[in-house]
């Protein structure tokens, strides 16, 4: 992972990501981020904590495929919102790093 940018919010990181070509909504296809997770690099991510509550904690994920489309995943970051398809991303974040 070479890029990580910090965003006030949320919405704004998604507007700059989009600004940046990452148009493409991984979080309608995260069946195929869990079938070929070998297809996905991870070049941007950002994670937001609530204030107060964990429920507003999530992670901004921009995603790039060997197919070469650009695209965004956002997810929760409080256990109950752990999708299979963030588990097979924070696996390839911690992978990255290595």
């Amino acid at each position: 992972m070479e890029n990580i940018y910090h965003y006030a919010t949320v919405s704004k990181a998604l507007e700059e990501l989009k600004e940046k070509g990452f148009t493409y909504d991984f979080n309608l296809h995260e069946d195929d981020i869990v079938k070929n997770p070998n297809n996905y690099q991870i070049v941007h991510i950002y994670r937001y904590e609530g204030n107060t509550n964990p429920d507003d904690e999530a992670i901004v994920y921009g995603i790039t495929t060997k197919s070469g489309e650009n695209g965004v995943f956002v997810t929760g970051f409080a256990a109950n919102s752990v999708s299979d398809a963030a588990q097979v991303l924070i696996k390839l974040t911690i992978e990255g790093r290595k």
